[in-house]
């Protein structure tokens, strides 16, 4: 799991800083997109091949979370899950502006895959055994850990998740971050979007919000001056990507993409490109082909 030391110290330094990763339409930084591949061919009757035919692939990700899905002044998403997803669709042969962006929020990315509105979801979607019964997932391609953030100069004396046990604290409805803040014995307040946790951690109705400490960050960015990130994560969260039940053959091609890209340079820059603009570049994670 990536830890960050002095996190708080190093959003502030860069919270002026604004967000300009790559825009859903890849003209934001055309230098770091991965070129789309020509001339490939996928066997009959797999999702590549129908994809890869139609010259279009829908994508779930989210639209409020700096840094990973953040929806652009353009009016595309940017962000490191942008990214992911633009890599996946260029082995496809699709181009970025072929891509078909789709707001999935935590409570229903599931059922987006399980009823076919998405064809895959790139949304800082943790894997877990729950969520496997319904759907499948490649990668991880990241692993987060979750944290608390707080007004900045942390009045509460927050130091981890010990000291929020008890108290209000903001998550997400349907979110792994607010089972596991239940589970601690924290009395969770529920949102449909992080972002929305900023307005009652700012009037003192919770104590912090929760959620992975990259998602905090780019909050925490966005709003400079007003809060910070404790930084001292209590789990690990590997974000993977969400598809079809059982769709072993694209599964499989969506890790091998990965792969790929950790190899090649292409995931570092898409990271560097986006959350690189806060975060140091992390080691890729192994994918784990279950």
């Amino acid at each position: 799991m990536m830890r960050f030391t002095k996190f708080a110290a190093t959003v502030a330094a860069v919270g002026a800083l604004a967000l300009v990763g790559c825009s859903g339409s890849g003209t934001a930084a055309p230098t770091d997109e991965a070129p789309v591949k020509e001339d490939v061919s996928f066997e009959a009757g797999t999702t590549m091949a129908k994809l890869h035919d139609a010259g279009k692939i829908t994508v779930g990700t989210k639209f409020d979370q700096p840094l990973f899905g953040l929806m652009g002044l353009d009016g595309n998403p940017e962000g490191f899950d942008v990214e992911i997803a633009k890599l996946i669709a260029a082995e496809l042969g699709i181009a970025p502006e072929n891509i078909e962006w789709v707001e999935a929020v935590s409570a229903n990315r599931e059922p987006f895959i399980e009823k076919g509105e998405v064809d895959i979801v790139v949304a800082t979607y943790t894997i877990n055994d729950k969520r496997k019964e319904v759907v499948s997932f490649a990668g991880p391609y990241y692993v987060a850990g979750q944290d608390l953030l707080v007004l900045s100069g942390n009045p509460e004396k927050i130091k981890g998740i010990d000291d929020v046990k008890g108290k209000k604290v903001c998550s997400v409805t349907g979110s792994t971050s607010a089972q596991n803040l239940k589970d601690a014995g924290v009395e969770v307040i529920e949102t449909d979007t992080y972002s929305n946790c900023l307005t009652p951690l700012r009037q003192g109705e919770v104590v912090a919000a929760s959620t992975d400490n990259v998602i905090l960050a780019g909050l925490a960015d966005q709003n400079p001056g007003e809060f910070e990130v404790v930084d001292n994560p209590f789990t690990e969260e590997p974000y993977g990507i969400g598809l079809k039940k059982d769709d072993t053959e694209f599964r499989n091609f969506i890790n091998d993409t990965l792969e790929k890209s950790f190899k090649d340079g292409s995931w570092a820059k898409a990271w560097e490109s986006t959350a690189g603009k806060v975060l140091a570049t992390p080691t890729p994670p192994t994918v784990d082909r279950y």
